[in-house]
């Protein structure tokens, strides 16, 4: 066998389907849509969860499992570049990055990432460091003060 004589199977191929082309085809006049009603409409149908209004499954059935989302902790976070605004020997707390626009809310606490570069010699307190924020405040020559 070569591949200039490879031919389909009998019946893997079918005519489209033309609808709403005369009585011969059989999807003539309404297209198999039926008579009208939601279905038969352009753009017609229903979600396929809904259930007619009668309470969806999703809703009747128990809800189990504990979700945490009420009970995380999140952080403020912010980069070492940005920190390049304070003078050298500053003490860099929570409140001083909400007094000076960094941060707006402290949420649960904050968090330093290491994106940028550590120009100043500072301590810093914070809540939580990622390891190459610590990396970059040593190389700095400034202190990370865990709070």
């Amino acid at each position: 066998m070569k591949l200039h004589e490879l031919e389909r199977n009998i019946g893997a191929t079918q005519a489209k389907k033309r609808v709403g082309r005369g009585s011969g085809s059989g999807l003539g006049k309404t297209s198999g849509r039926g008579q009208k009603g939601q279905k038969a409409r352009s753009g017609g149908g229903v979600n396929p969860v809904f259930e007619g209004g009668q309470l969806p499954l999703y809703r009747r059935i128990p809800k189990r499992g504990f979700k945490n989302a009420m009970f995380k902790t999140r952080y403020a976070v912010i980069n070492v570049e940005e920190l390049n605004v304070f003078e050298d020997g500053t003490v860099v707390s929570p409140a001083l990055l909400k007094e000076a626009g960094i941060i707006k809310n402290q949420l649960d606490g904050v968090k330093v990432l290491g994106n940028g570069k550590l120009e100043k010699k500072l301590t810093i307190q914070a809540n939580k460091f990622s390891t190459s924020a610590l990396d970059k405040i040593k190389e700095s020559g400034s202190k990370a003060e865990v709070i």
